[in-house]
C-alpha cells in the first residue's frame, strides 16, 4: 500500500479494492474534518447493551448518522431522546464495513446553551491566565468564626438551609444576610454590590450561595464582573452555587468551593459537640497535671524538710503557704465546678425541652382510635365471611348428590365404597350397598347380564 493514501493514481490505472477505497476515504474525512460542531435534531435513537449510543442527526433537508461511544456517552448529562435539538462535537468518519458516512462524537449538549459553554470556557481560560485561580492566593477559612455574611436571595430554601445548619451545629455564630438577586438581568450588578458591602462589613467569612438550576439560570455567577468581585474580596469566601454537579467561574475564584449551600454552612459552623468534648479532654488533662505538680511539690518539700537541721519556722511558713495555695486551688476548682454544673443544668433544660412526650401522646391517641376501629372492622369482616359461607353452602347443596338422592335416585357402592357406574364393574354374587335418600340397603348381584352364570339356590 502507498505511504500516502491520497497520492494520485498512477498512469497504469491502479485498481483499488472496496476496503482500500473505504479506508482511504475514512482517513481523508478524519484528516480534513478532525473536529466539527453540528446542530440538529435527534431521531432513530438506539442504546444497545454495549453502552454505545447511535442516532441520526437531521434538519429539514438532510441527515447524518452519529455514533457516541460508551466512555463519551457516560459524560453526557442531558437525557437524549428523539426530537431533542442538540449541538454535537466530533470528527467526520466513514464506517468502512458498510461505507456509511457518519460522525464520531465526543460531546453532546442542548442546542440552547452551546454558546454559553463556549463563553464559559473562554472566560475560564482568561482568568486562569491572570492567576485568579492560583492556589497560593486562596485564604484559609477561620476555625471558629463569630460573624458570617451570607450573600444570596432573601427568599427560597438556600437561606433556610444555611440557617438550619448553623442553628444545629453552631448557634453562637452571628449570621447576616446581604440580599441580592441570583438570577436575571439585574443579578450581576446586585451580586457585585452585595459582595462589596459584605467585604466591608467586618465578617470573619462570607458565603456566596444559590440553589441549582440550568446553565442559563446560573449564568450570573459566570460573569466576569462577579468573578472579579469575588477575587477582590479580602474576607475569606466560600462559593456554593448550584448542586454538586454544577460548576461556575465563582467556584474557581473563591477561596473554597462547597458542593451545596448546606455544605458551605457546615464548613464554617464548628460542631458544638466536638468543642464540648475537646473542653472536657482539656479539663481532664489539666486536673492530671495539677495533681502531678502537687505531688512533685510535696515530694520536693519533704526532701527539703529532711535536709534542714532546724526546719521549725521555715517549715511552718511553707506549710502555711501550702495550705493557702491549697485553699485557693480548692476555691478555684469549686468555682469552675459550679460553672460546669450551671452549664450542665442549662443543657439539661434544653434537653428537657426536646422531650418526646408530646409525640408519644399523639401516637397514643392514634393507637386508641385504631383500637376502637379494629373491633368494628373485625365484626364487619366476620359478617361478610359468614354471608359468603352461607352462599357457598347453598351453591354446594344445589350440586350435591344428596339432593339427587332425595328425588328417588340411589347410588350403588362396592366393598371399597366406590360408586358403580357400569354393569361391567360388577360380578355375579358380589355384595353391594345402595345408598338412598334416607338410609342404606345391602344387595347382592344376581346377574350383571355380561356372562351366563349359574347361581346356587343355597346362597
Amino acid at each position: 500500500m502507498l505511504n500516502d493514501p491520497f497520492a494520485r493514481l498512477g498512469l497504469d490505472r491502479e485498481i483499488l479494492s472496496v476496503s482500500q477505497l473505504n479506508n482511504r476515504a475514512r482517513l481523508l474525512l478524519e484528516d480534513v474534518f478532525a473536529q466539527v460542531w453540528v446542530e440538529g435534531e435527534i431521531s432513530n435513537l438506539a442504546r444497545p447493551a454495549s453502552g454505545h449510543v447511535y442516532f441520526t442527526l437531521k434538519d429539514s433537508q438532510a441527515q447524518v448518522r452519529c455514533a457516541l461511544f460508551r466512555q463519551n456517552a457516560a459524560r453526557v448529562r442531558q437525557v437524549l431522546r428523539d426530537g431533542l435539538a442538540v449541538r454535537v462535537r466530533g470528527k467526520v468518519s466513514l464506517f468502512e464495513g458498510r461505507g456509511d458516512f457518519q460522525l464520531i462524537l465526543d460531546s453532546v449538549e442542548p442546542a440552547g446553551d452551546g454558546a454559553l459553554r463556549l463563553a464559559f470556557e473562554a472566560l475560564k481560560e482568561k482568568l486562569a491566565a491572570e492567576g485568579l485561580f492560583a492556589t497560593e492566593r486562596k485564604r484559609p477559612l477561620p476555625v471558629h468564626p463569630r460573624r458570617v455574611g451570607i450573600v444570596t436571595s432573601s427568599t427560597g430554601a438556600v437561606i433556610r438551609d444555611i440557617i438550619s445548619v448553623f442553628r444545629r451545629r453552631a448557634p453562637q455564630v452571628h449570621l447576616t444576610l446581604i440580599p441580592t438577586a441570583v438570577q436575571g438581568r439585574e443579578a450581576t450588578a446586585q451580586i457585585v454590590r452585595a459582595l462589596e458591602l459584605a467585604d466591608a462589613g467586618g465578617f470573619d467569612a462570607l458565603i456566596l450561595a444559590r440553589g441549582g438550576g440550568s446553565l442559563e439560570d446560573l449564568w450570573c455567577f459566570n460573569e466576569e464582573a462577579v468573578a472579579r468581585a469575588v477575587a477582590a474580596c479580602k474576607t475569606p469566601i466560600v462559593s456554593a452555587v448550584g448542586h454538586e454537579t454544577d460548576v461556575s467561574i465563582c467556584d474557581f475564584v473563591a477561596d473554597v468551593r462547597a458542593p451545596t449551600p448546606s455544605a458551605a454552612a457546615e464548613l464554617l459552623a464548628p460542631d458544638s459537640t466536638d468543642l464540648q468534648q475537646r473542653l472536657d479532654s482539656l479539663k481532664r488533662r489539666l486536673l492530671l497535671r495539677m495533681r502531678d505538680q502537687l505531688a512533685r511539690e510535696r515530694l520536693r518539700l519533704d526532701s527539703l524538710a529532711r535536709c534542714l537541721r532546724h526546719p521549725g519556722e521555715r517549715l511552718r511558713q511553707h506549710a502555711q503557704r501550702l495550705d493557702e495555695l491549697d485553699l485557693r486551688l480548692r476555691r478555684a476548682w469549686q468555682l469552675r465546678l459550679n460553672a460546669r454544673h450551671e452549664q450542665l443544668a442549662r443543657l439539661e433544660a434544653r434537653l428537657a425541652a426536646q422531650h418526646p412526650g408530646r409525640l408519644l401522646a399523639l401516637l397514643r391517641q392514634r393507637l386508641e382510635a385504631l383500637g376502637e376501629r379494629l373491633p368494628r372492622a373485625i365484626q364487619l369482616q366476620l359478617r361478610q365471611q359468614r354471608q359468603r359461607l352461607e352462599n357457598l353452602a347453598q351453591g354446594l347443596h344445589l350440586v350435591s348428590p344428596l339432593a339427587t338422592l332425595g328425588r328417588g335416585y340411589s347410588i350403588l357402592l362396592d366393598e371399597q365404597g366406590q360408586a358403580i357406574r357400569r354393569a361391567s364393574q360388577t360380578r355375579p354374587g358380589q355384595k353391594l350397598e345402595a345408598r338412598l335418600g334416607e338410609g342404606r340397603l345391602s344387595l347382592r348381584v344376581e346377574d350383571n347380564h355380561q356372562d351366563p352364570v349359574n347361581l346356587s339356590l343355597l346362597d
